[in-house]
């Protein structure tokens, strides 16, 4: 009986290293391709940040150099200490706008998602429809009525009309009500039963199992202020009350040829967005992944 079944396993067995080698080699082109892909994106950045150490010469040579033949400062020493282009000035305009708007964003969006996910009273799916419904409306449609509300106000020329017109997006309501409820109700129906508050619920309790989602609405929020440009051009009007982004679109009408004043801009520009995005890819990851569990 054994000598009979001896042959019938080697033979189940055989067909095994096949299919690892098939495996091993779907896995080496999937990582192949995924090289290839960080390649092209990683790519223009690289050469962004190799242009701005290059000369002005290098810089304009119609053969691109990925490596300077003479590495220099220059550019940079150039862009923040020339007094026309207040580029440090720029950066803590845009790092003022862009964290207060944020701020603004988590507080009221946190609170209407939560009354949208966990709170019922009348109207509440058409309040959502309306709220889901300003998604689709163009931003530039939105231009000339903002900008009649902020003369109004007596917020022109100041870092009050790039913050709070921005801060009350449906983006935010929607991302964070998708978050809740995918959390356990059991955990606010033992607090309430131990005499928590619906708002000590919220703050003590909803409020840090929302990390993730928090930390992902936080970058988007910021990145979506910090890279914004239309609006503050309309807005701001000082050379030192302006924004990076509106900022360095003057420096490039006064330097068009200049291509390492450019890309020494667009690094410092870049430089906050990566370390912000360093720190918080785990957030990310993480907020995304549970924001669209339910409906």
């Amino acid at each position: 009986m054994s000598t009979a079944t001896a042959p019938r396993t080697s033979q189940a067995s055989a067909p095994e290293p096949t299919r690892r080698r098939g495996g091993g080699g779907r896995r080496g082109l999937l990582y192949a391709l995924l090289v290839i892909l960080t390649l092209v994106f990683v790519s223009p950045l690289l050469y962004m940040v190799s242009t701005s150490f290059k000369t002005t010469a290098d810089a304009a040579a119609p053969t691109p150099q990925w490596i300077p033949q003479e590495p220099t400062l220059q550019a940079y020493d150039s862009i923040l200490t020339t007094s026309g282009t207040p580029v440090v000035r720029w950066l803590l305009n845009s790092l003022l706008a862009a964290s207060f708007q944020t701020l603004v964003i988590l507080i009221t969006a946190s609170m209407a998602a939560y009354a949208l996910a966990r709170i019922d009273f009348r109207g509440k799916k058409i309040v959502f429809g309306i709220i889901i419904g300003t998604l689709f409306v163009p931003p530039v449609i939105l231009l000339i009525p903002n900008y009649l509300v902020v003369g109004r106000l007596g917020w022109l020329d100041t870092l009050l009309a790039v913050i709070l017109p921005g801060a009350a997006g449906a983006f935010g309501v929607f991302f964070l009500r998708q978050f809740f409820l995918s959390l356990p109700i059991e955990l606010e129906e033992a607090a309430r039963i131990d005499g928590a508050t619906r708002w000590r619920t919220f703050r003590q309790i909803i409020l840090p199992l929302s990390r993730p989602a928090l930390v992902t609405l936080a970058l988007l929020s910021f990145l979506t202020n910090w890279n914004d440009f239309l609006w503050p051009v309309y807005v701001l009007f000082s050379p030192e009350n302006q924004t990076l982004p509106a900022g360095l679109s003057t420096l490039q009408n006064a330097n068009a040829v200049r291509y390492d004043l450019l890309m020494a801009g667009a690094v410092i520009a870049s430089v906050p967005v990566l370390a912000m995005y360093f720190f918080a890819q785990r957030y990310i990851v993480e907020g995304v992944g549970r924001a669209g569990l339910k409906g």
